[in-house]
């Protein structure tokens, strides 16, 4: 069987893990602290703080924004559900626009025309690791004094070119960003996640509200020869990522640029055998966007059955996933009516299958993929 995914967890993990069971301290605390400080490192970020998973980053980032009831927030629809869910949790209103059809991610233009006066803040998503247009995206919001939040989920690793330098997503552009380190991702701590900020008030409200609003962290309170009394201070969550697995993605922060390279090289070599199979549109890849290839998304001809296609692929072992879904064909989103057109996100859906992708992927693994797909195509 050719998987979708495969994470690349050895014996540096399984030793990491061991070793923060044995230290005593499995919850949030030195380990945790450790990983942070190395993922703010790597990607150029003031300030980044660990969370259980990124479904919990996106919800402090817009807590954190004070986004609440009567606010709206512009997103894609085009995204896992989790991106529209954390702005119904604030009680706020996603508001759809439509997606570029060939980076996938939300097209800044029609993010300019669904601002109005409710408008707080814009959560663009850095989809399956392609970079977003953030230079468009971070100007729009200036010009309109309303905050960027990156839904950076399978973005660890991707970079775009900033004023000619190649800076790491991650690196503050907009206002915080997000990732996730979910299997399916490049470097994976099982679940968990983590934001990126500039901002020092964003930092501390992410580690208050992640430990329901407790004034003094437990590293802190244990580690004290005095006796020290907590406050909390607000109402927060139980958001913690805990040592064990702060420890592991420690060990997935060292791999992470060959991991990258390997995802780059298998992207190219399917270029290579996909090129010329007639009507499948390849991912494109802007001139100022280095992806880290979380996914590698084909769009299939317009008659083809996305569906009868994935069958087949399953039929002969190697596993596929239908294009990103849309969050406003769901139910707890269908009754409401889109205000803006969303076709390009639903064609998106409707004609696109992810083809597998990792690190331990081998050239033969690519050919029989390719040659399967050609072969169902051409029937």
């Amino acid at each position: 069987m050719i998987p979708i995914a495969m994470p690349v967890l050895e014996n540096e993990e399984a030793d990491a893990a061991r070793d923060a069971v044995l230290s005593g301290w499995v919850s949030q605390g030195p380990q945790v602290a450790a990983f942070e400080r190395e993922f703010a490192a790597l990607v150029g970020a003031p300030f980044a703080c660990a969370v259980s998973n990124c479904t919990t980053a996106l919800h402090l980032a817009l807590t954190a924004l004070n986004i609440s009831p009567g606010d709206e927030v512009i997103t894609a629809s085009h995204s896992f559900i989790a991106t529209a869910n954390c702005i119904k949790y604030c009680g706020a209103t996603p508001v759809f626009v439509d997606i570029d059809p060939e980076t996938y991610n939300v097209d800044p233009t029609l993010v300019a025309d669904a601002i109005t006066p409710r408008t707080r803040a814009i959560l663009a998503i850095h989809q399956m690791g392609m970079p977003c247009d953030l230079r468009a995206l971070v100007a729009l919001a200036g010009r309109h004094g309303i905050n960027l939040i990156e839904d950076a989920a399978c973005a660890a690793g991707s970079q775009i070119r900033i004023n000619g330098q190649w800076e790491r997503i991650g690196k503050p552009h907009g206002d915080i960003a997000c990732f996730s380190f979910h299997p399916r991702k490049v470097i994976t701590t099982g679940e968990g996640g983590m934001l990126t900020t500039a901002n020092p008030e964003f930092d501390r409200k992410f580690r208050l509200l992640r430990q329901h609003g407790m004034s003094v962290p437990d590293t802190i309170r244990h580690g004290s020869q005095q006796v020290i009394f907590e406050d909390y201070l607000m109402i927060g969550f139980n958001y913690r990522m805990t040592d064990v697995q702060a420890a592991i993605g420690r060990k997935q922060l060292d791999r992470l640029p060959e991991l990258v390279a390997r995802r780059q090289a298998i992207a190219a070599r399917y270029g290579e055998l996909l090129g010329n199979i007639e009507g499948v549109r390849l991912p494109y890849e802007p001139e100022w966007a280095r992806s880290n290839w979380q996914s590698y998304c084909v769009r299939l001809p317009g008659r083809v059955d996305q569906k009868a296609v994935m069958q087949k692929l399953l039929d002969q072992g190697i596993a596929s996933r239908r294009g990103i879904m849309c969050a406003h064909r769901e139910a707890p989103y269908v009754n409401g009516k889109p205000r803006h057109d969303l076709a390009q996100s639903e064609l998106a859906q409707d004609r696109s299958i992810l083809l597998p992708i990792y690190a331990q992927m081998t050239e033969s693994d690519q050919a029989h993929v390719a040659d399967a797909l050609r072969a169902e195509l051409r029937m």
